[in-house]
């Protein structure tokens, strides 16, 4: 089945040759030349991924971000021309899942949403759910529910609470949930992980008790806090 990416770049040159590359990957490709049509365009149709620049006219990618978060956990690479930390934090914060830096390499940037796309549509075959406490995980629809209400996670946020559960008991470093996650070629550091953590405790309510930090370690998910 062919998944369809969302490009999201006011830079012509630019979204053409991420365009030629992903078509000669066989996906299909919508192109928005700034934040409002990027949104139009991803209410329109059946996005599977979204390449999201922050500096667009009209609407920038935070705000695009933001909104798109209120209703759906696509998958969203950010491109950013700035190197700034903070800049950084701020796009994971709001629920993107990755970011690249421009200037880039189109063969990284195809890597990374082959392997967002990857881990989206993938499951463990023998385990389709896991329920731990008042936690219960759906892996073909990638849904979590919380005593039978559904929680709305983002892609990585999924990802880490997954990870976590299947390790329950163990200390988790930052850094395997960064090569777990994202893989070796992730710029990010600590404060990355930190920001997702944080955002994902902040949907899990009372229950984000489970997710433990060890100082100077790590994290652990435990049954019984």
């Amino acid at each position: 089945m062919s998944r369809t990416i969302l490009i999201v770049e006011d830079e012509h040159i630019l979204r053409e040759i991420m365009k030629d590359y992903l078509l000669a990957e066989g996906y299909e490709v919508l192109e928005a030349a700034d934040g409002k049509l990027g949104i139009a365009l991803f209410q329109e149709h059946e996005v599977d991924l979204i390449i999201l620049d922050i500096m667009l006219p009209e609407l920038d990618g935070w705000s695009v971000c933001k909104r798109i978060r209120k209703t759906s956990n696509v998958p969203i690479i950010m491109l950013t021309a700035r190197s700034d930390e903070d800049d950084t934090l701020l796009g994971f914060e709001l629920g993107a899942d990755d970011y690249v830096t421009k200037p880039y390499s189109p063969p990284i940037l195809l890597a990374r949403a082959k392997r967002l796309l990857e881990r989206r549509f993938a499951h463990d075959h023998d385990q389709d759910t896991l329920t731990i406490g008042g936690f219960m995980v759906h892996f073909p629809s990638r849904s979590v529910s919380i005593d039978g209400k559904a929680c709305g996670l983002t892609h990585t946020e999924f990802e880490i609470l997954t990870y976590l559960m299947k390790n329950k008991g163990i200390i988790v470093s930052r850094e395997q949930l960064i090569t777990k996650i994202w893989g070796y070629d992730f710029a990010g550091d600590d404060r990355t992980v930190n920001s997702h953590i944080r955002n994902l405790r902040s949907k899990l309510g009372e229950l984000a008790k489970h997710i433990v930090t060890v100082v100077r370690s790590g994290y652990k998910f435990e049954e019984e806090p």
